[in-house]
């Protein structure tokens, strides 16, 4: 079963579909909703409409992403974004501790190039939390590097997510052995993403 909605599916199944990427991130006193490109997109989010624009007044605009990586053993999945913030003062802000632990989300979507509307629920793609972040300054531009954490990561600070580890494992039941003679493993586990079947595990 796929994970698109039905609009969304016959857009992207068309031979030239108009795709966007959006992203919204809830900093401390303002949130941002950028689009990756430049343009105005609305839809949706927790049954509200936003609207996401090409260009932030303090974040400035999107400049990279990083491939998105699933989790492999004690790691949550995470990936690094990068703005172009508008003057020193903006790039400061932007790379402070303050904004750790800020909530993000990743959408992919598809629009009408006619009328510019959003066709069906954009997918959402990355939920996660703002982890480090690095201020770069070339010759000509600035740019803040987000590293970007899965929500999973809040289970490594508790029970409630168990790692695949050996160490983990011993952590939760000292003197089990059950993961220390695992040297291969010949199913993909599919940690904090969907497998092939639809089913998030």
């Amino acid at each position: 079963m796929s994970q698109l909605s039905p609009a969304l599916e016959v857009a992207l199944a068309q031979p030239q579909a108009t795709i966007f990427g959006a992203i919204q991130m809830k900093l401390p006193g303002r949130t941002v909703q950028v689009i990756v490109g430049s343009g105005v997109v609305k839809f949706v989010v927790d049954g509200v409409l936003e609207t996401f624009t090409g260009k932030d007044d303090i974040v400035g605009v999107f400049a990279a992403i990083e491939q998105i990586t699933d989790g492999i053993g004690d790691e949550a999945p995470a990936l690094t974004i990068t703005f172009m913030p508008e003057g020193e003062a903006a790039a400061a802000e932007l790379a402070s501790v303050e904004m750790q632990g800020s909530a993000v989300r990743l959408w992919l979507g598809a629009i009408d190039p006619q009328t510019g509307a959003v066709l069906g629920d954009p997918l959402l793609l990355f939920n996660g939390l703002l982890d480090v972040a690095t201020l770069k300054a070339g010759s000509t531009a600035r740019t803040v590097d987000y590293e970007v954490t899965s929500i999973f990561e809040d289970f490594f600070l508790s029970d409630d997510g168990a790692r695949l580890c050996d160490a983990f494992h011993q952590y939760l039941w000292p003197g089990e052995l059950g993961c220390s003679f695992v040297t291969y493993v010949t199913q993909q586990i599919y940690w904090g993403a969907s497998s092939p079947d639809g089913v998030t595990r």
